[in-house]
């Protein structure tokens, strides 16, 4: 993801100054959205992972299936899209441009990874430490991954905390190695 997340980030860059522009925050990072759930379809994703299938066909498709929901400039970013082959970047794209909204809104958005779902109260001292090294406001996503075996993996942006047993497995792994 971080390869996918670098080669997205200029287009989510440039959407997020698009949409400054115009004042439509909402608007792009719904747009989107509706873009990366096309991009995420199995047919979809076949199609796009598809090299026999033409660059423009695939824009086409991406405009007939969004219909009106996309404005002049957002039909132009597909296009653009489209034209370099980097359809298979729109859930990072959509990703990232919500992360330059948080950051311009003061908030950020943590995504937390645990091998237990995590209680209320560990969801509050989670918040609270991340707002403290962080210096905003931070919204909470979670969700359990067993195979961690224990503790939990924090990503908040570029910023990666694992303090999971399964990276501690790993780093040990490594060092014997």
């Amino acid at each position: 993801m971080a390869e996918t997340g670098e080669l997205a980030r200029p287009y989510a860059v440039a959407a997020f100054k698009q949409a400054d522009e115009e004042g439509r925050l909402g608007e792009w990072a719904e747009m989107l959205g509706l873009l990366a759930a096309i991009a995420r379809d199995p047919t979809m994703s076949g199609l796009i992972a598809n090299p026999r299938v033409d660059r423009a066909r695939l824009v086409e498709l991406f405009l007939d299936v969004c219909g009106d929901r996309l404005s002049d400039t957002g039909r132009n970013f597909v296009r653009v899209v489209g034209e370099y082959g980097r359809f298979a970047l729109l859930p990072d794209i959509s990703e990232r441009f919500a992360e330059e909204r948080a950051a311009r809104e003061g908030r950020n958005h943590v995504h937390v990874t645990s091998a237990f779902k995590l209680s209320k109260s560990q969801r509050k001292t989670i918040v609270a430490a991340m707002e403290k090294r962080l210096g905003t406001k931070v919204t909470l996503d979670c969700e359990v991954d067993d195979s961690l075996i224990g503790g939990v993996v924090i990503r908040a942006g570029d910023l990666v905390i694992d303090a999971s047993l399964r990276g501690r497995l790993e780093q040990l792994a490594q060092t014997l190695a």
